[in-house]
């Protein structure tokens, strides 16, 4: 059977261009060419002329490949260069690379997410949903693995659905239905009330959470500053350690001493219920001498004066001259008194 000629033409175009196509691919592998991931995308987002690139890093990017979109807000705006794994051999690298015209914080976020059920995944960009978005993200920024998440895979779902229908769950429902009729039967006032103290009890938290949070500062801060000082609490320790065990060495001496101190109270209360009238008595009788020195006021110290420099006052001593003062008395026993010369 002889070959058509024009069968023969056209298969000889379809020839060359497989060829040319076997060429392109076999040269994927060559110098500064990483194979088919670097050739981008039909339709991928324009990264402009100035893009900037950062690195996010992720615990786990599943099945993700390189040149897998980037998006904001759902709107592509960059693309997957390379996946590498970092030197802890645990977290992957992300390297994106995003349109210049993009401004997101320096503390944005990045999440693996997935267009639809089975659709194809790319790395979703936005600011902190915890926190207040701060700074610009720039060029060579790093995003850690605590500001990246993953979402739930398919797989998993139909994992965990699977477990749940194979006796994981099902088997488990009616008991725990019936359980906890039996608690609550009966009990629904209490069950009520419970509910009630709890609601108010959070909402009670959730007023003070500026308090609590303060409160926990400042255990942070007592903490970081008995950190600080471990040593000197260590010095502190082994110094008191002797006096510990000398103090434990006197237990029963110590013990020993309290008991005769319980012992003297029980005496000295006794001895002052029984004695109580004679006190009360002796008390009452120094009241009226307690009550004579009171009233005597300025005039008892003046007659101390007098009396250690008798019969002259202290004031008299200042306008005699001299270390001592000499005196004369003449005494006449006659009736017509006593003549006195100095």
């Amino acid at each position: 059977m002889k070959e058509s000629p024009l069968w023969r033409r056209g298969r000889r175009p379809r020839a060359v261009a497989l060829t040319a196509l076997l060429v392109v691919v076999s040269g994927c592998g060559g110098d500064g060419f990483d194979g088919m991931y670097d050739v981008p995308l039909p339709g991928g987002a324009d990264l402009g002329a100035q893009p900037y690139r950062v690195v996010a890093e992720f615990t786990n990017v599943l099945d993700l490949v390189p040149q897998s979109g980037v998006k904001v807000n759902d709107v592509a705006v960059g693309a997957v260069e390379r996946i590498e794994l970092a030197e802890d051999g645990r977290t992957a690298l992300l390297t994106l690379a995003v349109n210049g015209t993009v401004e997101l914080p320096a503390n944005a976020v990045a999440r693996l997410r997935q267009t639809s059920v089975l659709g194809e995944k790319f790395v979703e960009l936005g600011p902190p949903l915890l926190s207040t978005p701060t700074g610009k993200l720039r060029d060579g920024a790093v995003i850690p693995a605590q500001r990246t998440e993953r979402g739930t895979e398919i797989e998993e779902v139909f994992g965990a659905l699977s477990l749940l229908l194979g006796g994981g769950g099902i088997a488990q429902i009616k008991t725990i239905n019936r359980e906890l009729n039996d608690a609550l039967g009966g009990n629904e006032s209490a069950a009520r009330s419970l509910l009630s103290n709890l609601d108010e009890f959070v909402t009670g938290l959730d007023g003070h959470r500026a308090e609590i949070s303060r409160a926990l500062d400042g255990v942070n801060e007592l903490a970081g500053t008995l950190a600080e000082r471990t040593g000197q609490i260590d010095e502190v320790l082994t110094d008191l350690t002797p006096g510990v065990q000398a103090l434990s060495r006197q237990r029963e001496a110590l013990v020993g001493m309290l008991t005769s101190l319980a012992d003297l109270s029980e005496v000295a209360v006794d001895t002052v219920d029984r004695a109580k009238d004679d006190l009360v008595a002796d008390l009452a009788a120094l009241e009226p001498i307690l009550r004579k020195l009171a009233e005597s006021g300025a005039a008892l110290p003046a007659a101390m004066q007098t009396l250690l420099t008798f019969p002259f006052p202290d004031v008299a001593l200042d306008a005699i001259k001299g270390d001592y003062l000499n005196s004369f008395l003449d005494f006449d026993t006659r009736t017509g008194g006593a003549e006195g010369a100095g």
